[in-house]
């Protein structure tokens, strides 16, 4: 089992970031390895939710089933790989005094076809660093998010 975690802190309230992160259909437009988002369910939020993400990571591209096995409003989603890659993700979102701390945690099983426990450990730093990437497009969209809603109410001086 190859374990990755890795965190940010975004400068915007946790709403704002719940806003972009528990919007399942545009993972895309943050997640560098996610190229696209299928929905097998007709459920598109909460537990239960099940979507083949195509994935590409350098010249591996696979579709990766994924079910919602946690949906905490405003906190956390938990999901189940259950494609070629197995194994457990989850996002979580907390107060931080700064922001926002966006966490990303996976548990994944590679199968022997792509390497087994080797290659899960040599992919382990690549995985991480795409992930990292991809944590900062999530934060630059919920920063651009939040930004109309720190100014409303703001009154500027000529």
């Amino acid at each position: 089992m190859t374990r990755i975690v890795t965190s940010a802190v975004i400068a915007a309230t946790p709403a704002a970031v719940w806003q972009v992160a528990s919007d399942l259909a545009a993972q895309p437009d943050w997640m560098h390895d996610a190229h696209a988002i299928r929905f097998v369910s007709v459920q598109t939020s909460g537990v239960g939710v099940v979507m083949d993400c195509y994935t590409r990571i350098g010249p591996i591209r696979l579709v990766d089933r994924m079910v919602v096995t946690q949906w905490i409003e405003g906190r956390t989603i938990a999901i189940r790989h259950q494609g070629l890659v197995s194994g457990t993700g989850r996002f979580t979102i907390e107060p931080d005094h700064a922001g926002t701390r966006f966490t990303w945690s996976e548990d994944l099983r590679l199968p022997w076809r792509l390497g087994g426990p080797v290659a899960g450990a040599a992919a382990r730093p690549i995985l991480a660093a795409i992930w990292r990437r991809s944590l900062g497009r999530l934060r630059m969209l919920a920063e651009t998010a939040a930004a109309p809603a720190q100014h409303a109410g703001r009154r500027s001086t000529p």
